[in-house]
């Protein structure tokens, strides 16, 4: 999948290119700062659901001079009941909204895909679902300047799109509840701090600290890479024993396969 710069925007504002077995995600929206729609969500889950096998980092970008503001402003005319906004969303049936919103889960959920590592590039604001989209990739380097926000709660709503497990993950119940319920913006230093930024840059290094990093991940054989990422993602729900399981198991995997030459 590449990118036609001559060629009118893509559904939902989501442009793909693939250097061997790196794919790269932009949000490509920079008037708009990358806002958000049904759309956009739409089209990431796409991207999910065409990746092969050969694909091993998937690094997310932003266009412009932020990653993602958040949900497009036209999604919260709550009096409308058309176009895919809250207004349409709430006068669903239960049900019927639940899987509306199961849908948009989809276009975060694969960044944590058996067999890839994400990467997120964040600059400027990551906020709401811009900052959930970041949360939902395994790593992320912040430029210095890069604010995250979840300021769901402040307009009476809830995060919904991925980002609650991740977040309480990354950093622990009571510093995600409290980010989630004050919805105050986390700093790049702070988010390094408390394990929300893999690694912070000057905004220049960006593109140097996402290669480089990039790079790192790709180095190892694949097949340890991948057992190594799993057991490590298996890590945050197991038990110790559970675990202790896991890890023979993928561990007697590998040798038999360096032992067949596989």
């Amino acid at each position: 999948m590449t990118a036609d710069p001559t060629s009118s925007p893509p559904p939902g504002w989501v442009r793909t290119s693939r250097d061997g077995a790196v794919l790269t995600v932009t949000l490509d929206r920079p008037d708009q700062l990358n806002a958000q729609t049904p759309d956009t969500w739409s089209a990431l889950a796409d991207v999910g659901a065409s990746l092969d096998d050969d694909v091993r980092v998937v690094v997310l970008r932003g266009s412009g001079r932020s990653f993602s503001a958040g949900l497009d402003r036209s999604m919260f005319d709550t009096g409308s009941s058309a176009g895919g906004g809250l207004g349409e969303l709430g006068r669903l049936p239960v049900e019927e909204a639940r899987e509306r919103i199961r849908g948009y889960q989809a276009g975060f959920r694969w960044l944590r895909s058996p067999g890839v590592v994400s990467v997120a590039a964040v600059q400027g604001h990551a906020v709401g679902a811009g900052a959930q989209l970041a949360l939902a990739c395994d790593l992320r380097v912040f430029t210095d300047d890069a604010q995250l926000r979840l300021p769901e709660v402040t307009l009476g709503l809830v995060p919904d799109l991925t980002g609650t497990s991740t977040l309480v993950e990354l950093v622990g119940y009571a510093r995600a509840l409290e980010l989630c319920l004050t919805g105050r913006a986390v700093g790049a230093a702070e988010a390094q701090a408390i394990g929300l930024a893999t690694a912070v840059v000057p905004r220049a290094e960006l593109d140097d600290a996402v290669a480089d990093l990039t790079a790192a991940l790709l180095a190892p054989p694949v097949g340890a890479s991948r057992a190594t990422a799993a057991l490590v993602r298996s890590a945050v729900r197991n038990d110790a024993g559970a675990q202790d399981a896991a890890e023979r198991a993928a561990q007697v995997q590998r040798l038999h396969e360096i032992v067949s030459g596989c």
